[in-house]
């Protein structure tokens, strides 16, 4: 045994040693100071410490929720812009001032680099709200450094990032949450509910309507910002022009970034939003580690909704517009169900009234808090409502439904093997050389 093996053993019996006598002179259960307990460990009433790496619109939201509706301390924050970096840390003093009542807080650090982050021993925890082609990159460095992952949806750009994520996650014993919300939602879980224990009757089939699929970067190049590091923004991503509809400098702009729309870095709003309504669908049919295994795309070579998917058991989804915005219909022998964030509408109406037998499945319940119920599963050390497989799983649809748009003819998927039958084209897409920057 190496003198640091020794050394590391000795610290271990120590450490054991002093929380053994530490509770039996209180006489009762104690609050021991985390770095007593080691690194990694979080006591159930200590606070945890949050970082965030990508401050664009959406950590706006994020960084409220984390303030208002949970009790983790937010103290480092990264991001390649340094007016995002600027506005972070006065958005974080203005929430603490009017979510905690805190006249002042200035305890955030900013970080230009992610990874000097994620050197922090303080930060327990990180939030990440990148463009897409960023998120597996980020999220195992973070499993790697020995944080927690609150990792935006769609969870990955490419189906192999997922595959390789989910082994991390195991690997580490990390818990990762997906940012799929929608499912702490409590018409969305109702509507789960009464679908999985069959007050529909059979499902015959489930109309999905998202966004368009990803088409090429088109975008005229622009002038570059000072205030951006461009290189480490694309990142793994090929080295785009730069264009302000791609990449504002600023959150109070009136439109959302359209990263979202392209293949280079993200997956069209087709992955945007169907990672929340596929992973409704998903939920609803307990279908959480698997997923369709035939894709079937329109005839029409630029037809942009028209997707059909089978799962084994012959239950058919649909990428379609049904006339109700983004939302998801389930059509069963007993009568249909319409949900979105707007609406959760039955026919016969009756259906939504019906209570559940005390046999019924009860799908996890989150109390509403998506946020606090990633924080308990990190304190309790249990699963969270959305883990990474569930968020790989539901990103893995979106991206195959793009494969099947871009190739145009009909695809067999092994959910099992995570692989296409038989089509070399088809299975070089699930992955992504990135770029060496």
């Amino acid at each position: 045994m190496s003198s640091s093996q020794k050394n590391n053993k000795s610290a271990g019996i120590a450490r054991r040693r002093f929380l053994q006598k530490t509770a039996l002179a209180a006489g009762a259960i104690t609050i021991v100071p985390r770095h007593v307990l080691g690194r990694g460990f979080i006591a159930p009433n200590d606070k945890i410490n949050l970082g965030f790496i990508g401050l664009g619109k959406q950590s706006n939201g994020l960084a409220k929720r984390f303030t208002a509706n949970t009790e983790a301390q937010i103290i480092a924050a990264s991001d390649v812009w340094t007016t995002k970096m600027d506005w972070f840390k006065n958005h974080i003093s203005s929430l603490y001032a009017t979510e905690r009542k805190l006249d002042t807080y200035d305890s955030v650090q900013l970080y230009g680099d992610y990874k000097q982050l994620l050197e922090n021993k303080e930060v327990d925890a990180v939030v990440i709200a990148t463009p897409d082609h960023w998120h597996a990159v980020m999220g195992i460095d973070t499993l790697h450094a020995g944080k927690h992952v609150f990792l935006e949806k769609p969870l990955t750009h490419r189906i192999s990032e997922g595959i390789e994520l989910v082994k991390t996650v195991k690997k580490t014993g990390k818990t990762l949450q997906t940012g799929s919300m929608q499912r702490s939602g409590e018409n969305f879980r109702r509507a789960c509910e009464l679908v999985r224990n069959g007050y529909l009757g059979d499902i015959s089939k489930i109309l999905v309507n998202v966004g368009d699929p990803a088409i090429p970067y088109n975008l005229k190049a622009e002038e570059m910002p000072k205030e951006v590091d461009w290189n480490a923004w694309c990142g793994p991503a090929p080295l785009l022009d730069y264009n302000h509809r791609l990449a504002p400098s600023r959150n109070d702009v009136d439109f959302w970034p359209d990263w979202r729309k392209y293949r280079e870095t993200g997956g069209g709003i087709l992955c945007d939003w169907g990672a929340h309504m596929f992973d409704i669908a998903q939920w609803a049919l307990g279908m959480d580690r698997s997923g369709p295994i035939r894709y079937i795309p329109p005839t029409d070579r630029s037809a942009v909704r028209g997707l059909r998917m089978f799962y084994e058991n012959g239950i058919e989804m649909v990428h379609e517009d049904f006339d109700r915005g983004w939302g998801v219909r389930f059509i069963g022998s007993e009568g249909t169900l319409d949900i979105s964030r707007s609406y959760l509408e039955a026919t016969p109406e009756t259906i939504l009234t019906t209570s559940l037998k005390p046999s019924d499945i009860r799908l996890y319940n989150s109390n509403g808090n998506h946020y606090q119920d990633w924080l308990d599963a990190i304190k309790n050390n249990t699963p969270p409502l959305c883990d990474v497989e569930t968020g790989h799983r539901s990103a893995s649809i979106c991206n195959i439904a793009n494969i099947a748009y871009q190739l145009g003819r009909p695809l067999e998927w092994d959910p099992v093997e995570q692989h296409f039958k038989g089509d070399i084209e088809a299975n070089a897409l699930r992955h992504r050389k990135n770029r060496v920057f």
